[in-house]
């Protein structure tokens, strides 16, 4: 069963995540005990074979080996090779679960969409949404090794009431080498036409709608049986646990209290440099080992979600759940509705549903209008005067600087966006030459178009010669 804390975490306080420290059951204890202990003993085994068992020339050999193996571990990327790997799994868990199917909008369109209060119209919409059912029934037993140990053979499947014997028979006759989840969506489909053809389903739009949410849930079961068939590749999952694997193997013999690297004088015991400590266990190395293990062993959990872990999903609960409330959706509820009242707060302009005492604090904060609702707007009235965006209307003086440039070179001093556009203007073409083509084009003087070009010459030169 899935482990939930949320309730333990709804409130941020002081201590909130050291309560979950002491849970053993979904737990990275349970996950990383045995490899702990391994590792603990076999450091162990090095360290007494090395300062009981080794002579003092072999001695000197195993510290030169194990500075080398410590430099060596050093050299692997491990937290960058094994964190993008632990997002890559965590993001695909995440889209596993998300590609689960559920009947839930289905179950509403089939209880709007198929009429009739007798014996048909419930049959027709009782099986349509077994059919629904069974195609979930049928992927989950692909996936899932929980679901298919409750449904091992298709006989199973129909003791259960997802499928008739007759609807078994057709099942089975169908030759294909292919996984055939998909054929209860299309008897849904031949079903829905003929509820169609009977009237049940009154016209094309609403049978239109059906067969849309139909396909949605048709592709969260082509998903999810994707998401099993194609696996993260898997030399990237060796590079990874070789990484990690090869890491700590270097560190069990690189992590160990040795002799200093000085060279010692004949009959001088060896002793450790100043600050170093001869420690038997080495701390910092077991939490390393607890952290960077851990993380491979939650990616080893996480990766194929559909197994027996703690933590993986509820596959058989999900099937109860879903046959469930889809019939009773379009059986039971179908067209039982509660009489229309009006509501408590039919003659209120603005209705406030009452608080409790515990919350009663709530209702005195103000509501949120908008992050800039509360900016202080500058006294200035020529700040908030409007101008005309048009690129021939004067300026004021407010607008032809930039702020920072203003405090910089004075009240006077011209914006650089005004003196870059006047020298794109001198350096271009003047803006009249395409109206001139189009006045002599409709048969204009010639003797006014050589005016008009006058005068464009003229402002040009004297946007040039502006500072």
């Amino acid at each position: 069963m899935t482990v939930s804390y949320t309730l333990k975490v709804a409130e941020a306080r002081f201590g909130g995540f050291s309560g979950l420290l002491l849970r053993w059951r979904g737990s990275i204890y349970k996950l990383l005990y045995k490899e702990f202990l391994l590792f603990v003993a076999l450091y162990a085994l090095l360290s007494i074979t090395y300062r009981l068992l080794l002579t003092q020339e072999q001695k000197h050999v195993y510290a030169q080996v194990a500075r080398y193996c410590n430099r060596s571990a050093d050299l692997i990327p491990l937290s960058f090779v094994l964190g993008f790997y632990v997002t890559l799994v965590v993001n695909r868990w995440w889209s596993q679960y998300t590609s689960i199917p559920l009947p839930d909008q289905l179950m509403c369109v089939i209880s709007a969409s198929v009429h009739g209060v007798d014996q048909r119209g419930r049959l027709l919409r009782r099986t349509l949404i077994r059919y629904a059912n069974l195609a979930s029934v049928l992927v989950l037993r692909s996936v899932s090794t929980r679901v298919l140990k409750r449904f091992p053979t298709m006989e199973h499947v129909v003791d259960a009431g997802f499928m008739s014997q007759e609807e078994r028979k057709k099942f089975e006759s169908l030759k294909s080498d292919f996984n055939k989840y998909w054929v209860p969506c299309v008897w849904f489909t031949n079903l829905a036409a003929q509820a169609r053809k009977d009237g049940r389903i009154r016209d094309d739009i609403a049978l239109c709608l059906l067969l849309e949410e139909l396909n949605k849930y048709r592709a969260k079961c082509s998903m999810l049986f994707h998401y099993d068939w194609i696996s993260i590749p898997l030399v990237y999952t060796q590079v990874v646990t070789i990484a990690v694997y090869s890491f700590f193997a270097l560190s069990l013999v690189g992590r160990q209290f040795v002799e200093p690297e000085e060279p010692l004088e004949p009959g001088q015991e060896p002793a450790l440099a100043v600050g170093d400590l001869d420690m038997y266990v080495p701390l910092t190395t077991l939490l390393q080992f607890f952290f960077y293990a851990g993380w491979l062993k939650v990616a080893e959990q996480i990766i194929n979600p559909f197994g027996e872990d703690d933590d993986d999903f509820e596959t058989n609960q999900l099937i109860d759940r879903n046959l469930q409330v889809s019939l009773l959706s379009v059986d039971d509820m179908y067209q039982n509705l509660p009489p229309a009242e009006k509501d408590l707060y039919w003659d209120e302009d603005q209705p406030q549903p009452p608080y409790t005492v515990a919350t009663a604090a709530e209702s005195l904060r103000p509501s949120f209008l908008g992050s800039t609702f509360n900016l202080r707007m500058s006294d200035d009235a020529e700040q908030n005067l409007q101008v005309e965006a048009s690129p021939a209307s004067p300026r004021p003086a407010a607008a032809a600087q930039t702020p920072l440039l203003g405090r910089l070179l004075g009240a006077g001093a011209p914006s650089p966006a005004i003196s870059l556009r006047n020298f794109g203007r001198a350096r271009g073409a003047p803006r009249t030459p395409h109206l001139l083509r189009f006045r002599m084009e409709e048969g204009g003087d010639p003797e006014v178009a050589t005016r008009i070009e006058e005068e464009a010459t003229v402002e040009s030169g004297d946007e040039t010669l502006e500072p």
